[in-house]
């Protein structure tokens, strides 16, 4: 009986032994995850995304992309084509002014002592709410921090502190799932400027070691690495980056036509981000109801005294009005939002079908900042000058950046293939504005023959602004007759515009996309779109974050689809 005993615990031994060293790789036959072995280690029980703080999942697809309402303004900037967007995450509403409170809190406590600038440039800019003939004071010195504004969306942000706010985002959401998970310990020091970066504690391995408390236990379950280590992308803990969503992502979004969708064909699209051709709501229980917060008419911005339309005179609070078919509030009216795309007008015929944006940037990790030699962390702000003034790019605590070079795509030495997807950085301009298709292209540009024209004073009523109408021209005796001043000096660039001269928009003009509290029923169509620089903000532009979907394109693996219409969200009043 004894040896039957001890042969049962020996076998059971074995099993369970075997079963710890982990599955056989396909390629090699050696289990993985068993540092007997070499240490391979890879999350074979990955059960999909985890979804943000604040976010939605928007399954992508296919959708008509553009204006589905008449262009009055004829400037032909959308025109209807197919695109394919991947599936991603979007904010549930629009950043709010306490949402950006809490960031604001957080930049004052870790940078202002040292680094005000830092603080100074992600304040809002309060005084947007100022008008030449309007008494609005209230608002420059309530809207951002009474808490009667709590929830209502943030404004005065320009394009470029809403990127800022979702890089900050993403550091602070990431190190509360490293905390959670007991892998890292709250900063010890949370007043220093001593903070936790996702690039850091990836790509710095053990900068933060420090801190942690237990740390990932290795993925093996033979026990090995009691001591634990800092988690790695290959782990699938870490979240990708908040961003703002490309303009394909929030025109789809927006449009939300799974709603009108049988099976995998969309019978009618959406004219705004809900079903129907109307503004007001149908549901009996509240029919009439406007559906969003807009402007009715000259003078009109919120109905009459005992019957208020839409029971706004400015913004009101997110959530306020029904949701669309993705669970998304105000994609329609209360504020514009800023996109990530740069503005083109015909980024429409331009931009690939799939995943479709203008505004590629390429940059890599400057591993040899301040001549240091190395992957270094920056104990200084990294500025660049954007229209002539110096901005915050880089903080204390993150990693140098630089743009992507020619010796980083051209291999001289074969150490690396040479790249045929991209040769440069910068292709905000690509096709449109670029040395490539300019039309002086093959010699560098000559741009001495071209000479202004100075239009007259009163040059407004032709619709140009008075005081910079300013255009170039080739020489021509069709203008002989025109009062001429001397030429511009053009130097030898061969660009295809000369911006500051002949255009209001340029490679810092990025697109805002839906309509506002100030503007008519027309903007409130997904497809209408506008533009302005990156570094301005106005009173009725706010922005929401975005976040990249990794793995499978719906919420589970599963094959089957339930065929007809999505349910629908029942029109009701949503409040905080």
């Amino acid at each position: 009986m004894n040896t039957f005993v001890k042969f049962s615990i020996a076998t059971v031994a074995l099993a369970l032994l075997a079963s710890c060293a982990g599955p056989e790789s396909n390629t090699t036959g050696w289990a993985i995850n068993n540092k007997k072995n070499g240490g391979f280690q890879a999350n074979l029980n990955y059960k999909g995304q985890e979804t943000g703080p604040g976010l939605v999942f928007i399954e992508g697809g296919t959708f008509t992309m553009g204006q589905v309402e008449e262009d009055f303004i004829k400037d032909w900037n959308n025109i209807p084509r197919q695109m394919t967007v991947s599936s991603f995450y979007m904010d549930e509403n629009e950043v709010t002014n306490l949402d950006y409170r809490e960031y604001l809190y957080w930049l004052e406590r870790v940078y202002k002592e040292e680094y005000p600038r830092v603080f100074e440039t992600a304040l809002p800019d309060t005084l947007v709410w100022r008008d030449k003939l309007a008494y609005n004071d209230n608002y420059v010195e309530n809207y951002l921090r009474h808490p009667a504004y709590n929830y209502y969306p943030v404004v005065g942000v320009s394009w470029l502190q809403a990127q800022r706010y979702c890089s900050w985002r993403t550091d602070r959401v990431n190190e509360a799932i490293l905390i959670e998970k007991g892998i890292l310990s709250i900063n010890e020091n949370p007043y220093g400027p001593d903070h936790f970066n996702t690039e850091v504690y990836l790509y710095r391995e053990g900068e933060y070691s420090v801190q942690n408390k237990k740390g990932l236990k290795d993925l093996n379950p033979m026990g090995y690495g009691k001591d634990g280590r800092p988690a790695r992308i290959e782990d699938g803990i870490l979240l990708p980056k908040y961003r703002l969503p490309t303009e394909a992502e929030w025109e789809y979004a927006a449009y939300a036509d799974g709603g009108r969708r049988i099976y995998n064909t969309v019978v009618d699209k959406n004219k705004y981000s809900w079903n129907g051709n109307e503004t007001r709501n149908y549901n009996k229980q509240e029919r009439g109801d406007i559906l969003a917060n807009f402007k009715r008419g000259r003078g009109d911005n919120m109905g009459t005294s005992g019957w208020l339309n839409d029971q706004a005179d400015i913004t009101i609070q997110v959530r306020f009005y029904p949701p669309n078919d993705f669970g998304l509030y105000d994609m329609a009216g209360n504020a514009a939002e800023w996109v990530l795309d740069v503005y083109r007008p015909l980024s429409s015929t331009d931009v690939t079908d799939f995943r479709g944006f203008r505004g590629n940037e390429f940059q890599t990790f400057d591993k040899n900042w301040d001549n240091s030699g190395g992957l270094v962390i920056l104990d200084d702000v990294q500025y660049d000058t954007i229209n002539g003034v110096g901005v915050p790019v880089r903080l204390p605590g993150q990693l140098p950046m630089r743009d992507v070079t020619a010796d980083d795509v051209v291999s001289k030495d074969r150490t690396f293939p040479t790249r045929r997807n991209y040769s440069q950085s910068d292709y905000r301009d690509y096709l449109d504005g670029d040395v490539q298709s300019s039309t002086d292209y093959d010699a560098g540009g000559d741009f001495d023959n071209q000479t202004t024209l100075d239009f007259p004073e009163d040059s407004d009523s032709l619709g140009f602004p008075s005081d910079s109408a300013s255009f170039a021209f080739e020489d021509s005796t069709e203008f002989d007759d025109l009062s001429m001043s001397s030429p511009i000096d053009f130097g030898t660039s061969p660009a295809m515009y000369d911006y500051q001269n002949t255009s209001l928009i340029n490679n810092t003009t990025r697109v805002y996309k839906g309509g506002s509290w100030k503007d008519r029923a027309y903007w409130l169509s997904p497809g209408t779109r506008r533009f302005l620089e990156e570094d301005q903000s106005t009173d009725y532009i706010g922005f929401r974050c975005a976040m990249d979907r990794v793995g499978f394109q719906n919420l589970d693996d599963s094959r089957n689809k339930r065929p007809g219409k999505v349910k629908r969200h029942n029109f009701k009043r949503y409040k905080m």
